[in-house]
């Protein structure tokens, strides 16, 4: 098979000492970084880079005394970077030296400076292989490298800007983020609507609304038409109403996340502005304030919104003309100021108690906080006192063992003495263990001491002895005796009084017993108030999606049992485990923070383990006994030095998975809409796809998509899982040469189409 690998253009690299950007850039208070420096600026100098621009409330001249910075246009370079086997050289000398092989930093910055820079020569446009299809225009590496820049430096001047609600393309504000707010914050939801958009594409009058926008914060006319002439060239694109966008698929830009959130700013901050006038109307009051006598509660009426990207979510607590009234100022702002198409048909006000709504992928819903906090049942409490009494038993065996140890200790202590005062007349010792001895036997008596006082029966039982016939308080044989043992047999019935009397101890023990009740009778009327008076939002995943998602692919026949999936057996074995491994874990992370985890942990750890295990059987023309025999339940693999290597989650890491870092999780689809088949031809070696990585050991793999292997149109709802995304199907049969590591990163879904430069693609013939 003849192979070529595609031509991109790429400017040739001529190392000049003169080549530098002219000083007068840098005129600004701020630190100046050196335009030769051949380290990438830090986030905290861009940042100091980009705010000594801003005067009179405008940004200005960022394209050319920012994004044009060579420094600046390594870091972007550093951002896009994935991720490599560790080396003992540093990052930045290396980062400068494989950029330098593909495109001179210094030449580029001369470009963007100068307003030379050809966007249009920088995009390869692949043509659809059917009819039904669409091109796919993707920018190459260099122009990555520009949008990149573009993205940290308007990430910088609207990041602070944005309102809170916003999330999707910023640090720390991404689903879970989102998901958390609405667990936390949206207090008795009544009526709630999402927002539909009807799939269009951004024309040039959406740009240009953008761009008057951006215009309203940044006086820069270079940087505008840098991003009029990306949208022309298709090179950024935005497409609502969409599956595209957070998924990381070839075909969504890094730049089109923030472009959103600021076309979407300004409605916003509308939004942000109706909440507070409404939380005037109705003020918060104070906790002691919210019964009255006659036992009426009081609910003030709030507005709650979210948006992600261009899903937007808006709950009420009012009535549902308030909704109704809402949702109509909604629709007439998307449709008059913003010029977008809503579907009114989809933007259908639900009742929050009684309907379930999708939004971000998940299913949200109005529910009583028992429902989120249920109480224990009784099989629970059952496993919960037999794990005490397990515990108890094993602190009387350990005890036991420690008691058993101390007699042995003192045993041979008392030997010993014995044997050293027999055979001399005194005790003369090379080393002094008098004060190893006292420790040992003062712990000792302090834990008998304690757990003597801890029981209250022996305690009582010692005391009546001491204290019954109590004989001395008769006078005339107190007259009878020395007085000092009348005081001797005084104050020792003090002491009894006082350490062994259990009276006060046993009125302190039903103190505590009495406490405990009340507060779990407090507890239970609480849970009760709220459940008659407060409503929560619960996120569930959508399991009946995701079954449908595991018929789709194969993971399951028509009866929800595992089946193998023939394709895959061109694969390794380690190939096979770690492509189930990345859909395994990516559906874990994405849908750890709902509520009905526990139906995701099941579909990974019993239909894709076993779907996978049936696969490597298929392969290997063997049965599922001898797969998993071989193979185990954990599905282990050895590496080419004979260490053992598990990349599918084990069944205790599935069970320890739950609702903990706050991040921004890609949908799964991205991961398995595609198969990449190592090719069985020996091929020239070619540098790796990945981002500046400058390994030549690859393999060449070609790109199999889900739907054409399939033969199903995405666009078709009946047939296709509503919600979820596509490759373009541009890509399919193309072939890419990856390294070990990167093609790695790309079974497991560390890394996605977007980390990858897809212009660099090799036809196969």
């Amino acid at each position: 098979m003849l192979i070529n690998l595609r031509k991109t253009i790429r400017i040739p690299f001529h190392p000049k000492p003169s080549l530098c950007i002219p000083l007068n850039l840098f005129s600004t208070s701020a630190p100046n970084p050196n335009a030769n420096s051949t380290e990438p600026l830090l986030e905290s100098q861009l940042k100091s880079l980009v705010l000594s621009h801003y005067k009179h409330g405008k940004f200005t001249n960022l394209l050319q005394n920012v994004v044009a910075l060579p420094t600046v246009l390594l870091a972007a370079c550093q951002n896009l970077t994935t991720p490599q086997a560790p080396n003992g050289n540093g990052l930045s000398p290396s980062l400068l030296d494989s950029v330098s092989k593909r495109f001179s930093i210094h030449e580029m910055g001369r470009e963007l400076f100068e307003n030379r820079f050809d966007i249009g020569a920088c995009i390869v446009t692949m043509a659809a292989q059917r009819n039904r299809g669409e091109s796919l225009v993707l920018p190459n590496l260099k122009l990555k490298v520009l949008i990149e820049a573009i993205r940290m430096v308007l990430g910088i001047v609207y990041d602070e800007r944005f309102v809170t609600f916003s999330y999707g393309g910023r640090v720390n504000m991404g689903r879970h983020t989102a998901i958390r707010y609405l667990k936390n914050s949206v207090e008795n939801p009544s009526w709630w609507f999402t927002v539909s958009f009807n799939r269009e594409r951004f024309d040039q009058q959406h740009v240009n609304k953008l761009c008057l926008f951006m215009q309203e914060k940044i006086e820069d006319e270079s940087l505008i038409n840098v991003i009029k002439r990306l949208f022309e060239c298709g090179a950024v694109r935005i497409e609502l109403g969409s599956c595209f966008f957070g998924r990381g698929f070839p075909q969504e830009s890094g730049l089109s996340s923030i472009l959103i959130n600021i076309y979407f700013n300004g409605f916003d901050k509308e939004i942000q502005e109706m909440r507070l006038n409404k939380n005037q109307e109705h003020p918060n009051f104070d906790s002691n304030e919210l019964v009255s006598k006659d036992g009426v509660f009081y609910k003030p009426v709030k507005i709650y919104a979210v948006r992600y990207l261009d899903e937007i979510l808006v709950i009420t607590s009012g009535s549902k003309m308030l909704t109704m009234d809402l949702k109509n100022w909604v629709v007439k702002h998307l449709e008059g100021i913003l010029e977008l198409k809503v579907d009114e048909i989809k933007t259908a006000i639900h009742s929050a108690a009684s309907e379930k709504i999708a939004f971000m992928g998940m299913e949200l819903q109005a529910v009583k906080p028992s429902v989120l906090n249920p109480p224990m049942s009784e099989k629970a409490m059952r496993a919960r006192k037999k794990y005490i009494r397990q515990k108890e038993v094993r602190a009387q065996e350990l005890k036991n063992a420690r008691e058993r140890n101390r007699k042995k200790l003192g045993l041979k202590i008392m030997s010993h003495v014995y044997k050293k005062s027999k055979r001399s007349d005194g005790f003369k010792f090379e080393y002094q263990i008098k004060n190893e001895v006292r420790e040992i036997f003062r712990t000792w008596a302090d834990e008998t001491v304690q757990e003597y006082l801890g029981s209250l029966e022996e305690r009582w039982d010692w005391y009546r002895k001491l204290s019954a016939g109590n004989f001395l308080s008769l006078r005339h044989i107190r007259d009878q005796l020395p007085q000092e043992l009348v005081d001797a047999y005084g104050k020792f019935q003090e002491q009894v009084d006082k350490h062994l009397n259990p009276v006060k101890a046993r009125r302190a023990l039903e103190d505590e017993e009495r406490r405990i009740k009340d507060e779990e009778e407090k507890k239970y009327a609480k849970g009760t108030v709220e459940d008659l008076t407060k409503l929560c939002v619960k996120a569930d995943a959508p399991i009946e999606l995701i079954r449908k998602m595991v018929r789709l692919i194969g993971f399951t026949n028509h009866m929800g049992r595992p089946r193998p999936i023939t394709l895959l057996t061109a694969l390794e074995d380690t190939d096979i485990i770690k492509w189930y491994a990345g859909i395994g874990r990516r559906w874990l992370e994405f849908y750890c923070c709902c509520h009905n985890f526990k139906m995701v942990k099941t579909v990974v750890t019993y239909h894709l383990r076993f779907s996978c295990i049936l696969t490597l059987a298929e392969k290997h023309e063997s049965t599922k006994r001898e797969a998993l025999k071989h193979f185990t339940k954990d599905l282990k693999v050895f590496d080419i030095n004979g260490n053992e290597e598990v990349h599918f989650p084990t069944e205790r890491q599935v069970k320890m998975m739950g609702d903990k870092n706050l991040s921004d999780p890609k949908p799964v689809d991205g991961t398995f809409s595609l198969a990449l088949i190592r090719l069985a031809s020996d091929e020239p070696p070619y540098s790796c796809v990945a981002h500046f990585c400058d390994k030549t050991d690859t393999v060449v793999y070609r790109v199999r998509l889900l739907q054409n292997r399939l033969n199903v149109n995405p666009a078709d709802e009946k047939k296709w899982v509503p919600g979820m995304g596509a490759i373009n199907e541009s890509l399919n049969l193309k072939c890419f040469p990856v390294c070990p590591d990167h093609i790695h990163d790309l079974y497991t879904g560390r890394i996605t189409f977007q980390d990858i430069d897809c212009t660099s693609f090799v036809d196969g013939g």
